[in-house]
C-alpha cells in the first residue's frame, strides 16, 4: 500500500502527528511534503490548466512530483491545523493549483479507487469547516472513499495533550487504518460522486473548453466507459 501525507504546515505539531500515527498503522511505503517548504505558489488566475493544459501552468514543473506521488498512491492523508475556522493558506493555495482536475474538467481516472483521510487539530473549534475545506477537493477529484477526522486537542502543542486525549485519538486512528486497510483494493465511488460525474458528462455535450471535451473523447467517458 502506497501512502502519500500532504501536510498543511511545516512545523511537527498535533495534527502532523496524528497524520503520521495513521500512515503508520497502515503499514505501507509513505511519501510525505511540507507546506510551503514542498511547495509554496500561489495560483496566478492564468486559466491555462482550463482551457488549455495543466503543463502550461507557470508552476507545473515545481508541483509536479507531488502531482506524481497523488497519482500513485493508494491513500491520500491532507492534514491542516485549523487557522481561522479554515486550512492554512499553503493548503489552500496547493488545492487551487487542481482545479482542473475536478469532475466538471479532467479528473484523474485513478482517483476513483482512492481512499482519502481529511484531517484536522484545534485547541478549541473549527475542525469541521477545516476538514471540509479538503474533502471538497477530495470529493471533486473523484476519490472514492472519504474519511475526515477533527479533534480537539486543547492544546498547541502535541506534548500538551492529555493523556485522556491522546488515547481517543490512538482509538480513532486504529479504527480508520483497520476500515482502510479493508476497503484497499475494493474502492468504488459512491451514488453522490456517480451523480456528479453524469452531471458533467451532460455538461460536456454544450459548449465546452476544447481541452475537457478532447480528455472525455479519450477516455470514452462520453460513451459507455466510466472511470470505476
Amino acid at each position: 500500500m502506497k501512502i502519500t501525507i500532504i501536510h498543511g504546515q511545516n512545523h511537527k505539531g498535533s495534527t502532523y502527528h496524528i497524520a503520521k500515527m495513521l500512515a503508520e498503522k497502515l503499514d505501507g511505503d509513505i511519501t510525505e511534503f511540507f507546506l510551503p517548504r514542498d511547495f509554496k505558489e500561489f495560483c496566478t488566475g492564468c486559466t491555462n490548466c482550463f482551457r488549455k493544459d495543466e503543463t502550461l501552468c507557470p508552476h507545473y514543473e515545481k508541483i509536479k512530483p507531488m502531482t506524481k506521488a497523488l497519482d500513485e498512491a493508494d491513500v491520500l492523508i491532507f492534514e491542516s491545523p485549523v487557522y481561522v475556522y479554515h486550512v492554512t493558506a499553503s493548503m489552500k493555495a496547493f488545492l487551487d493549483h487542481y482545479g482542473y482536475r475536478w469532475m466538471i474538467h479532467r479528473p484523474e481516472e485513478r482517483m476513483f479507487h482512492k481512499q482519502a483521510v481529511c484531517i484536522a487539530t484545534a485547541a478549541g473549534a473549527g475542525m469541521k469547516s477545516t476538514t471540509k475545506d479538503m474533502a471538497d477537493s477530495m470529493f471533486f477529484w473523484g476519490v472514492g472513499k472519504i474519511y475526515r477526522y477533527g479533534v480537539a486537542v486543547m492544546s498547541t502543542t502535541y506534548q500538551g495533550i492529555k493523556p485522556k486525549i491522546k488515547n481517543k485519538i490512538e482509538k480513532k486512528t486504529t479504527i480508520l487504518a483497520r476500515q482502510i486497510k479493508k476497503r484497499h483494493k475494493h474502492v468504488k465511488p459512491g451514488m453522490k460522486t456517480k451523480l456528479w460525474f453524469y452531471m458533467a458528462r451532460f455538461l460536456h455535450r454544450m459548449s465546452w473548453d476544447d481541452s475537457d471535451l478532447n480528455y472525455w473523447k479519450e477516455k470514452g467517458w462520453d460513451k459507455k466507459k466510466r472511470p470505476w
